[in-house]
């Protein structure tokens, strides 16, 4: 489970209220930012990946759809969908959020570079993809890192101004 601590959990046990028993193996991972929910849950073995993921994927449409429409109705997020399957995660729905930023000159380069060599199509592209190799070879930092932003934040619940609440 990602998140923010306590609404992370309640958005948990939220799904796990709604979400028909037996749909994953065990619970289903949930993380969640301010626009996206992401709820993947591991499957079982078929005959081959490809058609067991299929075949969820078309089993279940109905019910996740359902648990969707009333996610983002109380949530005010919207909710994507994936599995895990013999270790590899497969996606069906994933949002595409729109991320501005001012770049310099030596940033800008980098980025025209990556275009000029064909790593990307477009600058928004190169740096979407420099964000995923930062995330793939930064996971224990970026790890910490929201570790030591969900103790501020509970020390900010903690501090002064939640006793005058």
């Amino acid at each position: 489970m990602s998140g923010s601590g306590k609404t992370g959990e309640k958005l948990a046990a939220w799904f796990a209220e709604r979400l028909p028993e037996g749909l994953f193996e065990e619970a289903p991972e949930i993380e969640v930012d301010r626009e996206e929910i992401t709820v993947v849950g591991r499957i079982a073995a078929g005959e081959s990946a490809e058609q067991a993921v299929d075949e969820f994927r078309e089993r279940t449409r109905r019910d996740r759809i359902a648990v969707a429409r009333e996610a983002e109705q109380r949530y005010g997020r919207k909710v994507s969908w994936g599995v895990e399957y013999e270790g590899k995660r497969v996606m069906f729905t994933t949002l595409g959020v729109p991320a501005m930023t001012r770049l310099r000159q030596p940033e800008r380069k980098v980025l025209d570079t990556l275009v000029a060599g064909g790593v990307a199509r477009s600058r928004s592209e190169a740096l979407a993809w420099c964000v995923r190799q930062v995330g793939a070879n930064a996971d224990a930092w970026l790890g910490d890192l929201r570790e030591a932003l969900s103790h501020v934040q509970e020390v900010r619940r903690q501090g002064p101004d939640a006793a005058d609440a």
